[in-house]
């Protein structure tokens, strides 16, 4: 057959295809784009100097399989073990361990528009169809902290101290009949730990668990909507936690899903139908509370005062977004840090026994634990700190995305790369901090000579800059008292059901575990309060 005969068939094909020669010229194509689009990432791509696991470095794989594994901040921070201080995590996406990089990455920038604006793929908009404060541009974001920064700022806060009181009453009230029986009471159930409710069932698909959540979800919603779920009154959950919770279990596998299309087809297949009937219930139960909100009219300063007041200017999807997002960071940071807490404080015993000595001596009565007082337990603060180091509420990284060529702690970034510090692995790296998953709080009281080279300064579990969490003193008066009050009313014991209770899985938050302990009550002076149990 001579060159022009095979010309003629080839134009003839072409004239006339085949139904396999159209597959089969499809699958050559697909393969050459994907073919040509891993050399492009691995040899041409602006970010293809930078060091990490081949598979991240030229696709999307790596990191979507620890991402929907639950095992992402781990898997960086072998990651970062193995590759140094700069890792490659996606083709377009980088991880930085370098204390020089929060401010790089989210700190204020002057002359370039303000912050490093968000990663948009990370956050998107809200159930109530508008940006929260927490994904908002900068400007808008910066229109709404001032609004919610009245109701979060310590004057305010501690105009509110009856309110946590109040529950903190109940709280102990309902322990002190529970710990009667003298059997393990789970503790994560009543700090309310907003965990992850669905998990990956032996068959690969989503199996439902079951938890309660009652104190800080109690506090938070009382706080922010001045309408309480009564959650520790009734003892027993109101119906929005458990929506809450499903509307959040998918976003992270949602999120992996957004890189490749099929896959977001195959999990919206597997989804239980309760998961979609819960994220509709949630959407408009977001929605009822925060319009009886607007509607209220009350003197009453709260943390949504100023957003709910007219000359507030906010829309009314900007209102609901807004009272969702301080819903959830309200309670899930504060519960997610005592129950780690109380893990740590059970497996040393000698840090247990230094804080509740410090308790006890400094209150002879629960009367006279207040915002104030607390503040004066400087073991405490070590306590807390040392668990944020160890356990931060939020393991992951809140990323970033370059709108123009940057310097990160003295790297080269282009424009349009995903950047992100994982707070998991920065705080816990050996390069900052001498026995780093070891939980000792005199690291952080300057008086200990082993840690004296210990870089306490990159413990950021609130973030950094003008997006920090404004939670922050919300966080650390709850936790002070609720701490404070739970070891002056009982001594508390591990049981053996502890042990591994710290290997959790990630889905955006912790998927955390039942934490069963043993209360033993103390006959101390209480309150003058009267609670009612029936």
């Amino acid at each position: 057959m001579d060159a022009q005969e095979v010309l003629l068939r080839a134009r003839e094909h072409i004239k006339h295809p085949t139904l396999e020669g159209v597959l089969g010229a499809s699958l050559i194509v697909y393969i050459l784009y994907h073919a040509l689009s891993i050399f492009y990432c691995l040899y041409l791509h602006p970010l293809s100097s930078y060091p990490g696991p081949f598979l991240a470095r030229c696709t999307r794989l790596w990191y979507v399989y620890h991402l929907v594994k639950g095992q992402l901040p781990f898997a960086v921070e072998q990651a970062h073990k193995k590759y140094g201080r700069t890792v490659r995590l996606g083709p377009d996406e980088l991880s930085f361990l370098d204390p020089d990089a929060w401010k790089a990455i989210y700190g204020y920038k002057h002359g370039t528009g303000g912050e490093m604006p968000k990663d948009p793929q990370m956050y998107l908009n809200t159930s109530a169809g508008a940006l929260s404060i927490f994904a908002a541009p900068s400007k808008r974001h910066g229109e709404l902290r001032r609004l919610l920064s009245h109701g979060f700022s310590e004057k305010a806060l501690r105009s509110q101290e009856t309110i946590i009181q109040y529950y903190l009453d109940l709280l102990v009230a309902r322990l002190r009949k529970l710990s009667e029986k003298g059997e393990p009471i789970d503790i994560v159930t009543w700090y309310n730990v907003n965990t992850y409710p669905y998990t990956l069932g032996p068959s690969g698909f989503l199996r439902k668990l079951t938890r309660k959540k009652y104190f800080t979800f109690d506090v938070i919603g009382d706080l922010a909507f001045a309408d309480p779920f009564d959650c520790l009154k009734l003892s027993k959950n109101h119906p929005w936690i458990d929506y809450t919770f499903e509307a959040l279990k998918m976003q992270t596998m949602l999120r992996a899903s957004d890189y490749y299309p099929l896959l977001k087809k195959f999990l919206l297949l597997m989804t239980p139908k309760e998961t979609l009937q819960g994220f509709q219930s949630h959407i408009e139960l977001v929605k009822h509370k925060a319009l009886h909100r607007l509607g209220m009219k009350t003197d009453r300063m709260d943390l949504m005062s100023k957003m709910a007041a007219p000359e507030g200017g906010l829309t009314q999807e900007e209102f609901i977004a807004s009272g969702d997002t301080v819903l959830l960071g309200g309670s899930e940071t504060t519960a997610t840090l005592l129950s780690g807490l109380t893990f740590f404080l059970l497996k040393h015993p000698k840090a247990l026994k230094k804080l509740v000595d410090e308790i006890r001596t400094t209150f002879s009565s629960e009367e006279e634990i207040d915002f104030q007082a607390v503040n004066s337990l400087s073991y405490m603060l070590a306590c807390i700190d040392e668990a944020f180091r160890l356990y931060p509420p939020v393991p992951g990284a809140l990323l970033r995305r370059t709108r123009e060529p940057d310097t990160i702690a003295g790297q080269s970034v282009p424009r349009n790369v995903t950047v992100g510090i994982y707070h998991w692995v920065m705080f816990r790296s050996p390069e900052y901090f001498a026995e780093p998953d070891e939980y000792i709080p005199e690291r952080w009281l300057g008086q200990d000579a082993r840690f004296k080279n210990d870089n306490l300064a990159v413990v950021q579990p609130f973030s950094y800059g003008p997006r920090n969490c404004i939670g922050r003193n919300l966080a650390y008066f709850e936790m002070r008292l609720t701490l404070a009050r739970l070891l002056f009313n009982f001594d508390i014991e591990a049981t053996p059901q502890i042990e591994g209770w710290d290997k959790q899985n990630v889905y955006l938050l912790w998927q955390k575990k039942p934490l069963q302990i043993i209360l033993r009550p103390r006959d101390v002076k209480s309150r003058q309060q009267v609670i009612d149990l029936s």
